[in-house]
């Protein structure tokens, strides 16, 4: 093997019994000079449905620049992307969790199947992100994750807006509040170009994340989409790629316990996407790291939330950038003892390395050092009970409250949910129970933020709860539970619930009860029926066959798994 770095495309490309493959690859233009070197996978989930991906493919241009620079040969591939923001609402939505592990699937293959020797993974909507995160762990190989950054805020009438505006002006049109002409302005000044949903929803939660993780650059995350310094992120991202095929680290030596506490406690104090849960989840299982439930809610219970960021705040990811971006938010919590500064990051240097370098503006209101957090908890919950005897997650950065009893409103799917907030049958102290829409059940778990927006649009955003199977955007915000576990397919306990019945809330003491004897709740789910499935052929059938619990991060469940 001539050049170390190639140790897995020499069994691709040297040797006389290599000519085949060789004569290939000069078909695609490459050179002797070029198959000589180390072949760098550029994993590009570029897609033209939507504005999260959309630059990509421009942007991979530059990330192959800088492999050719630092004497690598660049070879990109390409994988698909799901549009929540789009698909929300309607069965579409099905596909978006299980496109996470489409995903890292067709990543892991194309770069196994070419003999690549690294790899970096460009994302952009919510679920690339993760994926891109537990295909590194899977195959530990040298790599990185270069999220393609955030959307620029839209502005209306001097105000910065997102695209969490337009579902919530949805549901105010729908309550008779706004005209249709209002509600169009919202739709075309929301999203003025390239790059994914702009507050700490999910994919700017996870991007942060992965850069406490230390799989992606610190600093990269927060150059937003349109911003020219992307290209030179871009280019160097290229070049680092090479140094790791050199030098390491390797993704196992980044991914570990304390990097994965460090990526939990930035979506705490950043009140970030409850879907954080189930990714960190499926991170932690990629790289053979125990993770659960209890283990989450301790670290959001140590963690204050720093930043002051939509949905719950007043901010953009753009905004958090411009503060001083993550390297400051790492700072402060470094400086809190809330992160473990050791942990080595993609770079070589560690996370508290990378924090030194951080640079504040002076008078920016995003960020807080721990000594003024903004709340003295974290932003998730983990709640139990006799409903969600698995647990269920809570983004308690996104309300007022702490509790709430009263009747259960209940629907069989969201669809159902949807018609009755859209003729106004919801009223102030129900509390709304959406099932049948878990991993299993759905199939795939979709986000709910067309039911949660029209609530909050109506006015209802303070006055209801909602507990549902399925999950939600990371544009939610009010007193909703999502997650709950088991599913109502699995016979958990939410399928027990009926119209009426007295449903309590509590985030102080950590639980969802409905108010039903043990006895009461086993009489009805042994009278119960599993409903049929919606798809019997199909990705979606396979996936309903072998995904695991959300309490378990709705992963695929593996031989080794039973």
């Amino acid at each position: 093997m001539s050049d170390p770095r190639k140790r897995h495309s020499a069994a691709i490309t040297e040797g006389p019994e290599r000519a085949g493959a060789r004569a290939m690859l000069k078909a695609i233009g490459l050179r002797d000079a070029d198959i000589e070197k180390p072949l760098v996978g550029i994993a590009n989930t570029w897609i033209e449905t939507t504005p999260c991906n959309y630059h990509l493919r421009d942007l991979a241009a530059y990330v192959k620049e800088g492999v050719r620079e630092a004497g690598g040969t660049p070879l990109e591939l390409n994988t698909i992307s799901v549009t929540d923001g789009i698909a929300m609402g309607t069965d579409a939505m099905r596909c978006s969790l299980v496109s996470r592990e489409i995903i890292a699937d067709s990543i892991e293959l194309a770069v196994r199947g070419h003999g690549l020797d690294g790899v970096v993974i460009l994302v952009g909507c919510d679920k690339t992100i993760p994926a891109g995160a537990m295909l590194l762990a899977r195959l530990d190989r040298p790599g990185l994750v270069l999220y393609g950054g955030s959307i620029e805020a839209g502005r209306l009438h001097g105000v910065d807006i997102s695209i969490q505006d337009v579902y919530e002006q949805m549901g105010a049109y729908a309550a008779g509040r706004i005209t249709l002409d209002v509600l169009q302005e919202y739709e075309d000044h929301a999203c003025p170009g390239p790059g994914a949903c702009g507050g700490q929803f999910t994919a700017n939660t996870m991007a942060t994340s992965l850069e406490m993780l230390g799989i992606s650059p610190m600093g990269s995350a927060g150059v937003a989409a349109v911003d020219p310094a992307k290209k030179d992120t871009a280019r160097e991202a290229g070049r680092l790629v090479m140094q790791l095929l050199e030098r390491g680290p390797r993704p196992l030596e980044v991914i570990t316990r304390a990097s994965i506490e460090n990526a939990i406690a930035n979506v705490a104090a950043t009140g970030g996407s409850t879907n954080a849960v189930l990714h960190m989840l499926a991170i932690a299982h990629e790289a053979g790291i125990a993770l659960d439930l209890d283990q989450i809610e301790k670290i959001s219970e140590r963690t204050p939330v720093l930043a002051d960021l939509k949905p719950s705040g007043r901010f953009m990811a753009v905004d958090m950038a411009r503060a001083g971006g993550t390297r400051l938010l790492a700072r402060n919590m470094c400086e809190a003892g809330l992160v473990d500064p050791e942990a080595l990051t993609v770079t070589g240097r560690t996370l508290g390395e990378e924090a030194a370098t951080a640079e504040e503006t002076p008078g920016q209101e995003v960020l807080r050092p721990a000594s003024r957090a903004f709340k003295p908890t974290g932003g998730l919950r983990i709640l139990y009970g006799n409903v969600a005897p698995e647990g269920s997650v809570v983004k308690a950065a996104g309300t007022e409250r702490s509790s709430q009893t009263g009747p259960a409103r209940v629907f069989e799917s969201e669809a159902d949910c949807l018609v009755a907030v859209g003729q106004n049958q919801i009223q102030p102290g129900d509390v709304v129970v959406i099932r049948n829409e878990g991993p299993r059940g759905a199939p795939g778990m979709p986000e709910m933020l067309q039911v949660t927006a029209a609530l909050v649009g109506q006015g209802l955003g303070e006055e209801v709860a909602l507990l549902t199977d399925g999950r939600f955007s990371g544009a939610t915000h009010g007193l909703m539970a999502g997650h709950v576990a088991p599913e109502s397919v699995r016979g958990g306990p939410i399928a027990a619930i009926q119209e009426g019945d007295q449903i309590t809330i509590d985030l102080e003491a950590r639980r969802i009860d409905v108010q039903l004897s043990d006895g009461e709740i086993a009489r009805r789910l042994a009278a119960w029926k599993r409903p049929e499935p919606h798809y019997k052929r199909g990705v979606l059938a396979r996936y309903a066959s072998l995904v695991s619990s959300a309490s378990r991060g709705a992963v695929l469940e593996s031989i080794e798994d039973d």
